[in-house]
């Protein structure tokens, strides 16, 4: 579908997603390329991407994390997940997992997709930076629902 406000809007698929928590408390994100195309050039958002066919979200995470950081998580734990319900596409998931990260292992990241990375507190998110919608509220979720 091409949109003369938008350009040419992507095509929504399931994914799955990291929380990438550090040992203070701040949530690594990645700031996104500013490319047309993709969804939310430009912003800040967590790690992960769309699922493979036949693959399952948790496998799905840990490929999209490896290709992006160049590490294997240890330890990766279902959060919550949204269902977007879309007239004509149908249910599109987005699943949503807690990815604890050591400073060691992060020490390892190296940054294979997107402008940037770093790690941000949660009201600093949800207040100072330009985040994707439904990753700022699934931050909001971990940071004020556990």
């Amino acid at each position: 579908m091409t949109n003369n406000l938008f350009g040419k809007m992507p095509k929504p698929a399931d994914a799955a997603v990291g929380i990438i928590t550090r040992p203070d408390g701040r949530y690594l994100l990645q700031l996104r390329d500013d490319i047309p195309g993709i969804f939310f050039p430009g912003h800040w958002g967590l790690f992960g991407g769309a699922m493979d066919a036949g693959e399952s979200p948790e496998a799905a995470l840990r490929r999209e994390l490896r290709e992006e950081l160049g590490v294997d998580f240890d330890k990766v734990t279902y959060f919550t997940e949204f269902t977007f319900d879309f007239p004509v596409r149908g249910k599109i998931l987005r699943r949503y997992y807690e990815v604890p990260a050591s400073d060691e292992m992060v020490s390892r990241m190296v940054l294979a997709e997107g402008a940037g990375m770093d790690a941000f507190p949660a009201p600093q998110i949800m207040t100072e930076l330009r985040t994707v919608p439904y990753d700022c509220f699934a931050i909001w979720m971990h940071a004020t629902c556990r």
